[in-house]
């Protein structure tokens, strides 16, 4: 038969992904793939339910139905300021991770360098292979996950066409300051680079982190390409429903990337999280309060337990140090957990693209009860897995 491709010949399976099937066949406690384990807003339940009944069942416009832009633009501009056209500057995604494909695909050529902090959700580096771009690989340095100006504008110096930025970020739970993101915005202009953003944890952030939005920053919206989701902020992972924020001209572009990707997002669903998209300033503050009880439960067992982690400044992960184990393979150790101890995590290698294998990745977006269980599983994991 004829070779497969090159590009992907390198590839594996998402890790995240293999570790939910990993911790399902032990019955483990899957703080692994980042899902809540809670029901979405019930008033988006309900709206489904009449929607099920109602004429929402062909496709919709292919860039999404014309009430989800207008609501999804009017959310935007209240949170960032930022006022975005509905019809010019949107198109509605299958997910973030469609959103983020398109993105790539609509701005780079092959051979273009893109600039990607490490650690990154996995699909960043696969973005820019399946794109033909070349990733450039900037570290983030625990334990505070900041970045070396230096090294950053070095990584510029090398005239990427884009650099990701990830705000919350998935898996180290920083949150890029307002200075940090303007310095990335005045070598952006500098080097003419595009920002392509992933602001999916924009309402998941700690007192008294708050999230700035690249595109609000002076000078930065023509050249900013936000990527975000409705998954975490509703807790509808499973609707597949993101979005791509950018000026006409690239939004042109990506509407056309976008229909042959997947022709458009499931109409039933858009017409459903409209009602969310409506939902006023008391849904995020609860939805805040919320995760930062959540966040300090976990945090607490944790430091009770004595597991040395990362303290999340935005979105659910927290980082757990394993070094006293002695493993040489965190996926090796995670594997353990999740047969011996009874909880899934993810090992750390798969979000560095340096050689660190210190780290497993957890997540907190569950209800309380599950949280407890995977702390009293936790509370036995020394007696449970020995020193290598």
């Amino acid at each position: 038969m004829p070779q497969l491709s090159n590009r992907t010949a390198n590839f594996t399976d998402s890790v995240i992904r293999r570790m939910t099937r990993i911790s399902n066949q032990y019955g483990a406690v899957n703080l692994s793939q980042g899902f809540p384990d809670f029901e979405p807003p019930r008033e988006i339940l309900d709206r489904l339910a009449q929607v099920t009944k109602e004429d929402f069942h062909q496709y919709s416009i292919t860039w999404g139905a014309q009430n989800f832009r207008e609501a999804l633009a009017a959310k935007i501009k209240h949170f960032s300021g930022v006022p975005v056209d509905p019809n010019g500057e949107l198109v509605v995604t299958c997910g973030s991770t469609e959103a983020m494909m398109a993105a790539m695909m609509s701005v780079t050529n092959p051979g273009d360098k893109v600039i990607v902090f490490s650690p990154f959700y996995e699909n960043y580096g696969a973005d820019t292979i399946l794109s033909g771009a070349e990733p450039i690989y900037v570290p983030l340095v625990p334990p505070k996950f900041n970045f070396d100006p230096v090294v950053l504008e070095n990584a510029f110096k090398q005239k990427p066409k884009a650099i990701i930025v990830c705000n919350p970020s998935n898996p180290c739970g920083k949150v890029f300051t307002r200075e940090e993101l303007e310095f990335i915005g005045t070598l952006a202009v500098k080097y003419d680079t595009f920002v392509i953003t992933d602001e999916v944890y924009e309402h998941i952030l700690y007192k008294p982190n708050v999230h700035t939005y690249m595109a609000s920053l002076p000078g930065m919206k023509d050249r900013t390409i936000t990527c975000n989701s409705l998954s975490k902020t509703y807790s509808i992972t499973g609707w597949r429903l993101g979005y791509v924020q950018a000026n006409p001209e690239i939004i042109e572009r990506v509407k056309k990337v976008h229909d042959f990707l997947t022709v458009g997002a499931a109409a039933p669903l858009q017409e459903a999280a409209v009602t969310g998209l409506k939902f006023g300033d008391e849904y995020y503050r609860d939805l805040q309060d919320k995760y930062t009880q959540k966040r300090d439960l976990f945090l607490n067992g944790l430091d009770e337990i004595g597991l040395k982690h990362t303290i999340p400044e935005g979105a659910y992960y927290i980082l757990i140090d394993i070094s006293e184990f002695g493993y040489a393979s965190d996926m090796e150790f995670a594997e353990v957990l999740a047969r011996d101890v009874g909880v899934g995590a993810v090992p750390g290698s798969s979000f560095f693209k340096e050689p660190e294998n210190r780290y497993v990745r957890l997540h907190f977006a569950k209800k309380d009860e599950t949280l407890n269980e995977a702390l009293n599983r936790l509370s036995l994991i020394r007696d449970k897995i020995k020193r290598n």
